[in-house]
């Protein structure tokens, strides 16, 4: 991955200081949508499925799918 200058390092810095949307955390999110299926998550489930997508490089909806087929996988057993 190439280093960025101060100066680049800078521009960026200002740019996202200027147009980062605010994010309330006082209403649940949406994480997805396909097709016409659409989720809200509470806050804790939310910040746990951010967490684990950071560690794991896996999408919210790896994440999920992973856990639903574990609870399938063990409800069967």
């Amino acid at each position: 991955m190439a280093r960025m200058t101060d100066e680049e390092y800078d521009a960026l810095d200002e740019l996202w200081t200027r147009t980062t949307p605010e994010i309330g955390m006082s209403k649940p999110g949406f994480v997805t949508r396909k097709g016409f299926t659409m989720i809200s998550i509470d806050h804790v489930t939310a910040t746990y499925l951010q967490a684990r997508s950071v560690i794991s490089h896996q999408s919210p909806s790896e994440i999920i799918g992973e856990l639903v087929r574990k609870e399938i996988a063990s409800s069967h057993s």
